[in-house]
């Protein structure tokens, strides 16, 4: 008989055999499908390259979807690709032998440098410990009645994943909640209005900004030239709709979950607001909170001053390296994979764009005499249900590239393709499944919700968001 730490070993071997074997047949029958509808039929109207272009975004699409690899590694192999079958001088799409540039150019694109700047300013947060400072704070002014300590759990964790991962604000407010938690009996529904609070409002906060969640970004990166979107014209995009719709999110869960006892002061949850929990020098959280004013101002302000973003976005990087705020580990330990996530994204737009993909698949979709708005609403359906079922960014990804032709080209009659903000806002309100986002996911893994209710709320949200948020983008596109 072998030994437990042997029969361990052998065990960890065949997962680790399945899991290989897994992504590599999901790999070849992704490569397959993607062959045989782009190379297979010949589609009139669409040039050898379009065809080369529809076999990456096929490709790419199946192993976003499969997760049969990283997401980044997907991004990784999707520019390889893309270079490999357009970037050499040929004759099918690249005439010079400087072309394949324009596959990598992405990664320096301003978007990149802006989230960069987002990411240094919320691992400072995290690593002073200012993000736990006002969240402790600001719920301690909402008092203990079971529904405005929700109210208060919402909004603080809406404003923190505008300009922090959404992933770990949700874990953080989650975090805070362990001693509401554990004083309450297993099922309580308290503890699960407070659990779907927190996945609701990590996920629509991060609608308010560019920064706020990769497909905003992916967004703000493919409208070029007239239709650009500046940080202070997203947060006009963004911030409405999300507050409407985290009023919306509050109220079901106050009549759903919270019933009578929402405002009973018998019910009263106590919140002790505490300090961060490692000591941190003073000078240190003046320097955070001064460079955060000054850069989110910066962004704010920018059609006033005429400072491009990017440069803007140097100003944390520059303060809090120098003043020793973060170091060069801090540096190495930022999330490097959702900035090549969004490279990727941002290279496939370039080559559907380029190689008239994009303008071959608006011919084929029938959308003559629907509105521009009527447009926006069906792409923002379509990305939510895709974005329920597969990362969020894999989903703007492949959709945002086709969805900003379709609205270029219904410009005639009175569209804008900045209504691709809404379609990339109702990423974020895919809620109905653990899998949907990464708040979702870790709120479910806490213990204190069943799958049903987590799709009862998410069905609710993801029904109404898409509306919502094309109609005021549209009223507010016309004063732009």
């Amino acid at each position: 008989m072998l030994p437990s730490g042997r029969n361990d070993a052998r065990s960890l071997l065949g997962l680790f055999k399945f899991s290989q074997v897994r992504s590599l047949v999901t790999t070849a029958a992704c490569l397959s499908v993607a062959t045989l509808v782009a190379f297979g039929p010949q589609y009139p109207g669409l040039s050898e390259a379009g065809h080369r272009a529809l076999f990456v975004l096929l490709f790419a699409a199946g192993m976003w979807i499969t997760e049969a690899i990283p997401a980044f590694a997907t991004s990784l192999l999707t520019i390889g690709c893309l270079i490999a079958l357009l970037g050499k001088p040929d004759g099918v799409y690249a005439t010079d032998a400087h072309d394949w540039e324009q596959f990598v150019t992405p990664w320096g694109s301003p978007l990149i440098w802006l989230f960069f700047g987002g990411f240094c300013l919320a691992t400072s947060a995290e690593k002073t410990g200012l993000d736990r400072w006002l969240a402790a704070r600001a719920l301690g002014l909402f008092g203990q009645r079971p529904a405005m300590l929700l109210l208060g759990l919402m909004l603080v964790t809406a404003v923190l994943s505008m300009f922090m991962s959404n992933t770990a604000t949700a874990t953080l407010v989650l975090a805070m909640m362990t001693p509401i938690f554990a004083a309450r009996a297993a099922g309580d529904p308290v503890s699960k209005a407070i659990a779907l609070g927190v996945a609701f409002a990590a996920n629509i906060g991060g609608m308010g900004t560019i920064i706020g969640t990769p497909p905003n970004a992916i967004a703000a990166g493919l409208l070029q030239g007239e239709s650009a979107v500046n940080f202070a014209e997203w947060m006009i995009l963004g911030v409405p709709p999300s507050l409407v719709l985290l009023a919306i999110s509050w109220i079901f869960l106050v009549v759903v979950h919270l019933r009578g006892a929402a405002f009973s002061s018998e019910q009263g949850i106590l919140f002790h607001a505490g300090v961060a929990s490692d000591p941190t020098p003073l000078y240190k959280q003046q320097v955070v909170v001064a460079t955060f004013c000054v850069t989110v101002g910066l962004w704010m302000t920018s059609p006033l001053h005429g400072l491009p973003t990017t440069l803007v976005s140097f100003v944390p990087t520059v303060v809090l390296t120098s003043t020793g705020i973060l170091t060069a580990a801090d540096i190495r330990q930022l999330p490097w994979d959702i900035l090549l996530l969004i490279t990727g994204g941002l290279s496939l737009g370039v080559a559907i764009d380029n190689t008239g993909l994009a303008e071959w698949a608006v011919g084929l979709l029938p959308i003559d005499g629907l509105s521009p708005v009527a447009l926006a609403i069906g792409f923002s359906y379509i990305t939510l249900v895709m974005s329920n079922l597969m990362s969020n960014t894999a989903a703007a990804n492949i959709v945002l590239p086709i969805a900003i032709a379709v609205l270029g080209a219904a410009q005639a009659a009175g569209g804008d393709a900045r209504m691709a903000a809404p379609i990339a806002l109702s990423a974020s309100a895919a809620m109905c499944l653990p899998i949907s986002t990464p708040p979702n996911a870790i709120v479910y893994g806490a213990g204190h919700l069943r799958v049903k209710e987590m799709v009862i709320g998410g069905v609710v949200i993801g029904l109404i968001a898409p509306p919502i948020l094309v109609f005021w983008s549209a009223f507010a596109i016309g004063w732009l």
